[in-house]
Order: C-alpha cells, then structure tokens, then sequence
C-alpha cells in the first residue's frame, strides 16, 4: 500500500484524469490480491510489478480513449487538479509539479499512447529504457525513440519560461481585467496570438476554440454579461496560478492559463462538471 500515491500519479499522468488513475490503482490491487499467496511471495520486487501493471492498464486505456473521445461532446481537457484536495489520505493526492501541468497534459494527449507512456515513465519517472521496454513490450531502443519523439513534442510546444511570481501577476491582472469588463485591458493582457477552449463536456455550456486576442476579449466581456459576475477566485491549477468560478459555493468552472513572456497565450476552462468534482469539498 506504501507504492499507492506513486502509482496514483503515474497514472493520472499517464490518463489525465484522477478518476481513472484511481480505478486503475484499484484494478491493479485487485489483480495483486486475486493471486495466491504463493504467487505474491514470488514476486520479487512488488512495487515493480505493480507498476508494470498499472502502466499496461493504462496502455489499454489510452488505445481505447481514442474510440471514446471520438464520442466526447465538445473539446476534451484533462482534469485540472486542484492544490489542497479534499481527500484525507496523502496517498490519493497526484503530486503538483510541472508534469501536470494543463500545458503539459495537453501536449501529452497530442502524442501517441506508445510515445506518452515511454515519455512518462523514462522522462518523469526516471525508468530506464529496459524496464520501460518490459512494461510496454518493446525493445529498449525502441521506447528510446518513443520517449525521444514525446520529448520534442514537450520541446516545441513549450513557452518561454515566466517565473511562478509573475504568472500570478498576469493571472491576476487577467481577472481584474474581466471583472472589469474592460476589453482595452484584456487585450493588453493576451498574446496576439492566443488561443482559448473549453470544455463542457455536453454537461455544461462551452464556447467552442477562439483565437487572437480581439476576439477572446470580446467573447470574454460578452460571457461576463451586464450583470453580477459570479465569485472568481485565484488558485493553483494543476501546479499553475489559475482561476475558479463559484456559484452557490459550488465550482462550476475551472480556468488554467498558459504564459509566453508577459502575455497569456493560451486559455483552458473546464466546466464538465464531472471533472470538477474535487474543487468542491
């Protein structure tokens, strides 16, 4: 049970959604306690196995969320995760760092499920091709070439580095901005190029993509209408300053940005309900 929260966080990176990464847990626990106690005691390193396991449930996973996607109503995000999750035990909490990041996960969701999960387990969790190539069935040089592939893809699409202080900053002066209703300052705010999308899951309204920074102001003042806007609130998502929406002391939608220098290029809000399910205690 100590190999839990690790396992929880390989596979929500690897899925991108903590309640898939907890079912995959259970799946692999179920599995470990349906042999007998002889063929557990054969085992030689556990935490090895269940690993191996997990990252094979995954696989499958990622091999058949292609066909589900395909059905998903609108644009699909990965599960923003929130700083202080409600759950009491440590070990069901996914660690924040820059691998779960919304800028991180969308770019993973870009890559084949080969290439993510050799990217994730060689380059995040620091697994050596062989033990890689044993988990996913392939040789060492070929989960080289995998993890490789999913490194340029991270490489190319990120930003150019904007220290943590000064992302609130811009977060913050993004709310001020929309709170305000002032397109002049949200425009000073975006990058020309910017890109906005939500999603909504079929379960809640959700503006399909946007981009440039004219027509994301102007959709932003018009979403914020001429009456009280609901309650935003600065929080961390998923590792990164962020904003969350209220209503009722409910939150409904989940916003996480993306920084290039001193301009906010890219916009993610979540407002699939089921995604949001750990914001509301």
């Amino acid at each position: 049970m100590s190999e839990r929260q690790r396992l929880i966080n390989l596979a929500y990176r690897l899925l991108g959604s903590v309640a898939d990464a907890e079912d995959v847990v259970q799946e692999t626990y179920a599995r470990w306690y349906a042999m007998t106690p002889d063929q557990r005691d054969a085992i030689e390193s556990p935490a090895a196995w269940a690993t191996t396991v997990a990252s094979r449930i995954c696989l499958d996973l990622l091999r058949s969320a292609r066909v589900r996607r395909e059905r998903y109503v609108g644009s699909w995000l990965p599960e923003p995760v929130p700083e202080d999750a409600p759950s009491d035990d440590p070990a069901d909490r996914v660690t924040l760092d820059e691998s779960v990041s919304m800028a991180f996960l969308v770019v993973l969701d870009e890559m084949t499920s080969a290439e993510r999960v050799a990217f994730i387990l060689h380059d995040v969790f620091r697994y050596s091709f062989a033990e890689v190539g044993e988990i996913v069935g392939r040789t060492a040089g070929a989960c080289r070439q995998l993890a490789s592939s999913g490194r340029r893809r991270v490489q190319e699409a990120r930003a150019p580095e904007t220290p943590g202080r000064d992302r609130a900053e811009i977060v913050r002066a993004f709310k001020r901005a929309w709170e305000a209703r002032d397109i002049g300052a949200l425009i000073g705010v975006l990058d020309p190029q910017v890109k906005a999308v939500a999603d909504g899951g079929g379960l809640a309204s959700a503006v399909p993509l946007v981009e440039g920074r004219d027509a994301v102001a102007r959709l932003l003042v018009e979403l914020a209408g001429t009456g009280v806007m609901p309650t935003l609130q600065e929080r961390t998502v998923s590792g990164q300053p962020g904003l969350v929406m209220e209503q009722d002391g409910v939150v409904v939608t989940v916003i996480a940005f993306d920084v290039a220098g001193d301009r906010i290029n890219r916009i993610w809000t979540v407002r699939n309900p089921d995604k949001l399910r750990a914001w509301t205690p």
